[in-house]
């Protein structure tokens, strides 16, 4: 196969800038199902990676994706490939090589279904001892974040009244799209107060919903989100470093600041309990240790304390998409209401008595008439 070469060592800031029938070069082991996702939504020709896109640590789904999607990959030809390459080039894949102009740049595996479904085999006899790492990592980051739950994370005022009010806080993370479809009538009819975290901005957009807050590092939510009018909230760090910060100074935009330990999507739920919210509904976000191995962390001590608190209000959206039916609406009323009287009046019209009747009802009315 051959196409254009598009780089990045960041893939979802590649998939961004990628287009149909390219050829993707990544820079991402143990490559997860958002990205995977979001690669063939953008239909490459192929798939480069630099580094393995299955290590064997877990049996991430991303590969099995990509290639039920018909996408070929090419694996593991190491990180040289962005020294040798740039954006536009066109490249060549062949016998599990990688050539320009038909020289040879890189070689690499070609993964097959059945390599894949081996190495998954193979990771699954792997994650209990991965397992047991994350836990003890977990536990003992947890003595050092308590600080999340008692009280030491400060959030600002914002414009937007969430006290007393539900709360959906999107994120882009597994199945967050067909989640946030199941949920869209309960979004429509309840108006609950929208949080994109991150790229989840972006996902509320889609659907024709606008973010009244947007939480994060700032880096994988679009220019358009950003201006949407939402209230921008940075998420920085204790030591004081604010990704976020010199983008949306660059955009000439205004923002708030919140300093704490833990994912954007961690400030966001708790923001939201704090702030006095009566239901949060999760969208997209990272609550199981394989969502944890996708994103690349050791542990989820941050994520632990901040359910642990908020969990009284916080249901996941794939539940709510199941005990909530929304309220008929009143066109829909009117036409079941038309759907019933529709059959009882053909049969009054198809009646001798009924024509016979009507009939006498003209003949009156245009004597009264004078017609």
């Amino acid at each position: 196969m051959r196409g254009r070469a598009r780089l990045g060592r960041r893939t979802k800031e590649l998939v961004s800038r990628l287009e149909p029938g390219e050829v993707a070069i990544l820079d991402h082991e143990d490559l997860d199902e958002v990205a995977a996702r979001g690669l063939v939504d953008r239909k490459p020709a192929a798939v480069v990676n630099a580094r393995p896109s299955i290590s064997g640590r877990y049996p991430n789904p991303g590969p099995s994706i990509l290639l039920e999607a018909g996408i070929p990959i090419l694996d593991n030809v190491g990180g040289e490939v962005f020294e040798k390459l740039a954006d536009g080039d066109w490249v060549e894949i062949d016998n599990g090589r990688l050539y320009r102009e038909g020289a040879l740049i890189a070689e690499g595996r070609e993964l097959t279904r059945e390599w894949v479904d081996a190495a998954y085999e193979k990771a699954r006899e792997n994650i209990a001892s991965e397992i047991e790492a994350f836990v003890e990592n977990t536990l003992q980051y947890a003595r050092r974040e308590k600080g999340i739950i008692l009280g030491s994370v400060r959030f600002p005022k914002l414009k937007v009244e969430i006290d007393g009010r539900p709360v959906v806080v999107v994120v882009r993370g597994p199945g967050y799209r067909e989640d946030l479809r199941a949920i869209a009538s309960y979004i429509d009819e309840v108006r609950p107060v929208t949080i994109g975290v991150d790229g989840g901005a972006d996902a509320l957009l889609e659907l024709g919903f606008s973010p009244h807050i947007i939480v994060g590092d700032m880096d994988s939510v679009s220019d358009a989100a950003l201006f949407s009018g939402a209230e921008l909230v940075v998420h920085a760090y204790p030591d004081g470093r604010a990704p976020g910060r010199e983008r949306l100074a660059r955009l000439g935009l205004s923002w708030h600041e919140v300093a704490s330990v833990g994912t954007s999507e961690d400030v966001a739920l708790l923001m939201a309990y704090e702030l006095g919210a009566r239901l949060i509904v999760a969208v997209g976000t990272h609550s199981n240790i394989v969502d944890f191995f996708e994103k690349g962390r050791r542990g989820m001590a941050s994520t632990f304390l901040v359910r642990l608190k908020v969990g009284s209000i916080l249901v996941d959206a794939k539940g709510l998409s199941q005990v909530y039916r929304g309220q008929p609406k009143r066109r829909y009323s009117l036409l079941v209401l038309i759907a019933a009287l529709l059959p009882l009046a053909l049969v009054a019209l198809l009646s001798a008595p009924v024509r016979q009747l009507f009939r006498l009802f003209l003949v009156y009315a245009r004597l009264s008439l004078g017609m």
